[in-house]
């Protein structure tokens, strides 16, 4: 896809305008008056997404908690919460800020959120903050739950509780580490057990379940292999249940936890995974009932699509980007290069698994190398008809997470709309931790 760049876009919408100015600015305007690089985001497609995701949760027989990280926005927060297929009041965050802004957007006001997981291992200089965020929700009888894998977090819950006046109980997942060997206790290990024995008996513990997190599971290439790595993460959440049970029954008879217990599993590719042939595929008991979450999946991007569960058509972003120069045969092969006006701040460094930065749509390039703003195009045949300077391209990169966080506001498109090919809304992120 390229196109000839027409107008330039006013040099004061720079600066940092509000919502109000931007929607005046730019609804309305064809895309190929944008200034580049641009992030653009296409509604119909991470709606489209959005159901896909309720109707696996439906279908697996879970519930689902819907990860904010990815966009940060309130208007794609609507979006995962409710779609034509379902709905949740549930969601993971991983900043305070963004536990904040759902607050401050009116999304736990109108009752669109009404349980939110603070998505790392709690910090005791997170503490006050937290209990603050929980004071907020409770108006609305809204809950905060947290994540621990270690006792000094306990102890540390368990102190600032002590100098409160009216002392409460935090609602906790015990982070399981699955192998990825990112965060959590292994089941059954002598830290698992000694997290677990803290737990049930802390005066400042409410043990809601337990929570695995698939990372490795981006490796996967097929159905197969992301529904193994899904079982593999209800396996363990689920051993870690049985524990807690087995000990509750021995040794804790009074310990305050959630019956049942919340067995919360997902990562975007095992999500996908999820169906009603994976959940017949589990032959265990469950000893608590099944949460699924995941986080990349209204939006996708080329590492999503390496694992074989999605198709590129149904990524939702992508990168606007202009050639602003042009050098035939220059490449080791005796292949064209183009340079365009987005480099790693635009597109960050991941890489997949052909190690390029990114594809370029409807065109034989590829972003092959990239520095802090520039990145370089290469051809993907010999003889391509040479990209004209100013051409503007649209690149899909690897991982959306990361692109998206380099942008002060997105560029909304609607098929349904302008045919795609104009502005129809602009969401504006949250930023900061």
């Amino acid at each position: 896809m390229a196109s000839q760049i027409q107008t330039e876009t006013p040099i004061h919408l720079l600066t940092r305008p509000s919502k109000a100015q931007l929607i005046e600015a730019f609804v309305g305007k064809h895309l190929d008056t944008l200034r580049t690089p641009a992030f653009i985001v296409d509604r119909k497609l991470f709606a489209a997404n959005c159901a896909s995701m309720h109707r696996k949760a439906r279908e697996w027989g879970a519930s689902f908690r819907a990860h904010l990280k990815t966009h940060k926005t309130v208007e794609g927060t609507r979006l995962q919460l409710k779609s034509e297929e379902d709905q949740t009041h549930a969601v993971v965050v991983s900043t305070m800020m963004e536990a904040w802004e759902v607050v401050k957007g009116g999304l736990v006001a109108d009752s669109t959120v009404k349980d939110i997981l603070y998505g790392l291992p709690v910090a005791v200089n997170k503490v006050a903050d937290l209990a603050a965020l929980r004071n907020e929700l409770e108006k609305y009888g809204g809950t905060v739950r947290l994540l621990i894998d270690h006792p000094g977090q306990v102890t540390f819950l368990e102190e600032y509780e002590s100098r409160q006046a009216t002392p409460k109980r935090w609602s906790v997942f015990i982070k399981i580490n699955g192998g990825q060997n990112r965060a959590g206790v292994i089941p059954g290990s002598s830290d698992f057990f000694g997290l677990l024995e803290t737990s049930l008996k802390s005066p400042a513990i409410i043990l809601h379940g337990f929570y695995g997190h698939a990372g490795n599971a981006y490796g996967s290439t097929s159905l197969s292999e992301a529904s193994e790595f899904l079982s593999k993460e209800v396996e363990s959440v689920n051993d870690a249940a049985k524990s807690a049970l087995e000990l509750i029954s021995s040794t804790y008879p009074n310990a305050v936890v959630s019956n049942p217990f919340v067995l919360s599993v997902g990562s975007t590719p095992t999500a996908h995974a999820a169906s009603a042939e994976a959940r017949k595929a589990l032959s265990k008991i469950l000893h608590g009932v099944l949460e699924l979450h995941a986080g990349n999946y209204p939006m996708l991007d080329l590492q999503q699509q390496h694992t074989g569960l999605i198709d590129h058509a149904r990524i939702a972003q992508r990168v606007r980007a202009t050639v602003i120069s042009y050098y035939p045969s220059r490449g080791a092969d005796g292949s064209d290069e183009a340079m365009v006006d987005a480099g790693a701040i635009a597109f960050s460094k991941d890489t997949g698994p052909s190690g390029i930065f990114g594809e370029v749509l409807g065109l034989p390039w590829t972003l092959s190398r990239i520095s802090q703003e520039h990145g370089t195009l290469v051809s993907k045949e010999k003889n391509v008809e040479p990209l004209k300077l100013g051409t503007v391209v649209d690149i899909v990169g690897q991982h959306a997470c990361l692109i998206s966080a380099a942008y002060p506001w997105y560029y909304v498109v609607d098929h349904e709309v302008y045919e795609g090919n104009s502005v129809v809304d602009v969401w504006v992120p949250w930023k900061g931790w």
